[in-house]
């Protein structure tokens, strides 16, 4: 195996909180890469549970990347923000 292969890790999780709405968490969720993710939404008692049961690494929500140009970040967007940036009109 070469120093540039890497493994791919199922036990290593990783949570990003990405909003709060009341009793409720909405965050993405990954296994093995933090890239590759899903979103969430659990009420937060569900969510400290979910925590303590997967100890995952928790990452801080990336609010843009200098230099990313404005193509680029079309298509950066996450569920939650589609209701209030991209299908209101």
């Amino acid at each position: 195996m070469s120093a540039a292969t890497t493994t791919f890790d199922m036990s290593r999780c990783f949570v990003r909180v990405t909003g709060e709405r009341g009793d409720f968490v909405e965050f993405e969720f990954a296994l093995g890469e933090p890239e590759i993710f899903i979103e969430m939404i659990l009420t937060r008692e569900a969510f400290e549970d979910f925590c303590r049961e997967r100890n995952p690494v928790i990452q801080q929500l990336d609010e843009g990347e200098p230099g990313k140009d404005e193509d680029d970040a079309e298509f950066d967007w996450r569920l939650s923000d589609a209701r209030e940036k991209h299908f209101r009109h």
